[in-house]
């Protein structure tokens, strides 16, 4: 068997995922990662006029000079949504901000407006609200890299459909949203930003004078138990956030009760 030949636009756990996937049974012959490396595309293009555009979260404007050697199929653009919802930079982190618990991936054809691009292919998972990010990104981006391979591999590609719906956009995140609000979140928005920040911006809280990032946490359960060794955050409705790993500012990450011994006796 011939393995379809494959030029790679990407960075981050999105496309880790995807290229550990399509490394199954394409050849991925360059792996682009900056703006200068797309003068090389070109260059590689021009002798494997066969080979296929795949990208994820690659995070730089491909221009028409790329996107039209690339014809007719185009550049598959593996983006984890429902297009046209969640457009834009952070889609799994704002579903997960929202409250989401379906998540969806779309393969579709790169075009110079962002994310407008007509559909291939798009699966929809169930995943609940304690379901950590790394996961997500890792089901959604294999799932689409399988679609991809196979459907490369057997020459059974679908005819890409037109987006139907309004979009909604997303946007980059900053360290300024970063702190944890009890007084203005319940517990389950809070668990939900200390899930969608995980690795970037993270999410941080102060307890008294520690600056400290919290790692992993949990909605009380009605019948759990809290006691002194109980690290918590009590929400403006009376929902209670439970803190599981905590790191204070340039220490190691620690279990609740290690952090309660050490740091608030």
């Amino acid at each position: 068997m011939n393995k379809p030949e494959i030029i790679f636009f990407g960075n981050g756990p999105l496309a880790d995922y995807a290229l550990a996937t399509l490394r199954e049974n394409c050849n991925i012959i360059f792996h682009a990662r900056t703006k200068e490396n797309l003068e090389e595309v070109k260059t590689i293009k021009k002798t494997h006029l066969k080979a296929y555009g795949v990208l994820a979260s690659f995070g730089v404007i491909v221009k028409n000079d790329i996107l039209d050697i690339f014809e007719p199929e185009g550049i598959f653009n593996i983006h984890p949504s429902l297009l046209p919802k969640y457009r834009g930079p952070s889609p799994i982190e704002t579903a997960i901000l929202s409250g989401d618990t379906e998540f969806s991936v779309s393969v579709m054809k790169l075009v110079p407006e962002m994310d407008a691009g007509p559909i291939y292919y798009s699966k929809t998972f169930d995943f609940d609200l304690t379901t950590p990010k790394d996961e997500i990104y890792r089901a959604l981006a294999t799932d689409a890299a399988h679609y991809l391979s196979e459907a490369l591999v057997s020459g059974n590609l679908s005819t890409p459909v037109a987006q139907k719906g309004t979009p909604t956009f997303t946007k980059k995140f900053d360290k300024s949203m970063s702190p944890l609000k009890p007084e203005e979140k319940t517990a389950i928005e809070l668990l939900c930003q200390i899930r969608a920040f995980s690795g970037f911006p993270k999410s941080t809280y102060h307890f008294g004078d520690l600056d400290c990032i919290i790692i992993k946490a949990h909605v009380k359960a009605p019948d759990e138990e809290i006691t002194k060794r109980t690290l918590l955050l009590e929400c403006y409705d009376k929902s209670i956030l439970i803190i599981d790993e905590i790191q204070p500012a340039g220490r190691k990450v620690m279990n609740a009760e290690s952090f309660i011994n050490g740091y608030l006796k």
